[in-house]
C-alpha cells in the first residue's frame, strides 16, 4: 500500500513512520508513505501558501493555487489515487473506513492548516475525514492516526494474523479484558477461566465481556454491533432499565 502526505510540515512524520510497527512495514515494502510538502507549492518569492479570507474574520485560509497543485502532482504519479482532506467537517473515521482504506492500493492525505481550505480545494478531492468532533492545530495528527489504522490492517504488517480481528471496534465492540503475568498483583486475580485451557469457555467469556464492556463505556456502538439475542439482553441488562 502506497500512502501520499501533503503537509507543510514533513518533517512532522518522519520519526513515528520511522520506528516501531510503521518503519518496520516499510523496510519490509508492505507500506510506503511519500511525504510531498506543500511549501514549494508557494506561491511568489516567499512561497505562500496561506491568504486572509475574503469578508474579514480572524486567522488565515489555505490558498487554493499550492494545495490543488501538489494534488495534481501526486494525481500524476498515481493515476486514480483517492485523495481525502483531513477536515473536521469531513466523515468520522471509524474502523470501517479504515477498512475501506486499508483495501486501496493508494491513497493520498492532506493536511490542512491555519482556518482551513479554501472551500474550492473541496472539488478536486474525493472525500474528507475527520478524526473525531474536536479541533486540532492542523491535519498531521491526523493523517497519522488514518495511517496507523490502516497500515495494520495490511497483510503481513502485524506479527499476529488474529491481533486485528480481535481488537475494540474490529467487530462493533470494544476489546474484552487482557491479563497477563502475575496471577496475582496488589490483591488483584485473574480470571481463573484465563487459566483454565478451555478454549470455548474462554471465547465465551471474553465475548461476554466485550458486550458488557461495550454496553457500559460506549453504548452508542451496540445499536450497529452484530449481537445475539442474549447477547442483547445481557447489554440491556448491563446498561440498567429504560436504556432501551
Amino acid at each position: 500500500m502506497r500512502i501520499s502526505v501533503v503537509t507543510l510540515f514533513p518533517e512532522y512524520f518522519r520519526g513515528p513512520l520511522e520506528t516501531g510497527i510503521l518503519g518496520r512495514a516499510a523496510d519490509q515494502g508492505l507500506v510506503a508513505v511519500d511525504l510531498v510538502d506543500l511549501r514549494p507549492f508557494g506561491e511568489g518569492r516567499h512561497q505562500v501558501t496561506d491568504d486572509y479570507p475574503f469578508g474579514g474574520g480572524a486567522g488565515m485560509v489555505m490558498k487554493p493555487g499550492p494545495v490543488v497543485d501538489a494534488i495534481d502532482r501526486v494525481r500524476a504519479g498515481r493515476p486514480g489515487v483517492r485523495v481525502a482532506l483531513l477536515s473536521p467537517q469531513g466523515r468520522r473515521f471509524d474502523q470501517a473506513v479504515a477498512r475501506e482504506y486499508a483495501a486501496l492500493d493508494a491513497f493520498a492525505l492532506v493536511c490542512g492548516r491555519y482556518e482551513g481550505f479554501d472551500e474550492r480545494v473541496r472539488a478536486f478531492v474525493d472525500d474528507e475525514l475527520s478524526v473525531g468532533d474536536f479541533v486540532l492545530m492542523g491535519g498531521e495528527a491526523a493523517a497519522l492516526a488514518v495511517i496507523e489504522a490502516t497500515a495494520r490492517l495490511v497483510p503481513g504488517v502485524l506479527g499476529d494474523a488474529r491481533s486485528p480481528a480481535e481488537e475494540s471496534h474490529a467487530d462493533g465492540l470494544l476489546e474484552y479484558p487482557q491479563y497477563t503475568r502475575p496471577r496475582e498483583f496488589r490483591g488483584l486475580a485473574v480470571p481463573e477461566v484465563l487459566l483454565s485451557g478451555h478454549h470455548g469457555r474462554i471465547a465465551e467469556w471474553r465475548r461476554e465481556q466485550a458486550v458488557i464492556r461495550t454496553a457500559r463505556r460506549r453504548p452508542d456502538l451496540l445499536e450497529r454491533a452484530d449481537l445475539t439475542g442474549a447477547e442483547r439482553a445481557l447489554a440491556r441488562r448491563t446498561r440498567g432499565p429504560g436504556s432501551g
